[in-house]
């Protein structure tokens, strides 16, 4: 199959899961048929699908990344010990684990072609995460608490894990317990990782998007519980602050006293319109972080 036939396949094969979408036409135009795919990707609840699905989807994901191009963190250089600073696209790092800015819910983020990351990774990992996920819940029995995190397989991202964790939502002035649970977000993820024998972490600006939390704040609760728990622990794990925004950027830099590695290739706009890219159907990972 091309990836237009692969495509067009997986667009007909979710169609046909709900009998309320059989009647919808499917778009002539490549990227309408990608926003298409995402959307039915993004809205589908957590079940099996057949094997005949996965392998399409699987084979379909895996051309789409590497037509995108991947970033390894060996190829990145570290701006002080074991950290590191890149501004990219968190769904293209090889590394030993991504972190997912959650909800409470678990499995994902359901509103179509949302640019949160929570969306982005679910997209770009297939089908496969979000009912690793549901298990996880069902298993655990209730909504995941702010500040813990859990562990699932990457799918078909480059990494090899994803840890996901639920930071806190501000409203109105940051108190010390969201400064608590914000740095709890970041100890819980580096010590599930190492207990994984995950040997590097890329994190994303979590809790800094629609959860509120002022950017500025949250970066230094991140660089000071990695650092204090490198210290505390004597931990060799590799971890990068992985960011989107400029304004992130340039914080980050001024707290590890260092100039950021430029990403290996553009970057998506933060909003619409899709841009005629080999991922056009990725609105920004990053650009709304939970």
């Amino acid at each position: 199959m091309t990836q237009a036939e692969r495509r067009l396949y997986l667009i007909r094969s979710l169609l046909n899961e709900k009998t309320e979408y059989q009647s919808l036409n499917v778009p002539r135009d490549a990227g309408e048929q990608r926003k298409l795919l995402r959307s039915l990707m993004n809205v589908r609840m957590p079940k099996v699908a057949d094997e005949a699905f996965l392998r399409v989807q699987d084979e379909y994901l895996q051309q789409e990344l590497a037509d995108e191009g991947v970033t390894d963190l060996d190829d990145l250089r570290p701006v002080s010990g074991d950290l590191y600073l890149w501004q990219g696209d968190i769904t293209c790092l090889k590394c030993g684990a991504i972190v997912n800015a959650a909800n409470s819910g678990m499995t994902g983020c359901y509103i179509p072609c949302h640019a949160c990351i929570d969306n982005c990774i679910h997209t770009f990992a297939g089908v496969q995460l979000r009912q690793d996920c549901a298990a996880l819940m069902a298993e655990q029995g209730h909504e995941e608490p702010t500040g813990q995190a859990k562990i699932t397989k990457a799918y078909n991202l480059p990494c090899d894990y994803v840890l996901h964790t639920v930071g806190p939502i501000v409203s109105g002035r940051v108190t010390r317990e969201d400064e608590r649970l914000l740095a709890s977000c970041y100890r819980s993820c580096l010590e599930l990782a190492e207990k994984n024998s995950v040997r590097s972490i890329a994190f994303c600006c979590i809790s800094t998007g629609v959860f509120h939390f002022p950017n500025e704040r949250a970066a230094e609760i991140a660089v000071e519980t990695v650092r204090r728990y490198k210290v505390e622990t004597g931990s060799k794990i590799k971890v990068v602050f992985n960011v989107f925004k400029d304004l992130d950027k340039t914080i980050y830099e001024r707290l590890l006293g260092a100039n950021c590695a430029p990403a290996a290739r553009a970057f998506f706009p933060q909003f619409f319109p899709i841009p005629s890219r080999s991922r056009p159907w990725l609105f920004k990972c990053g650009a709304s972080c939970s």
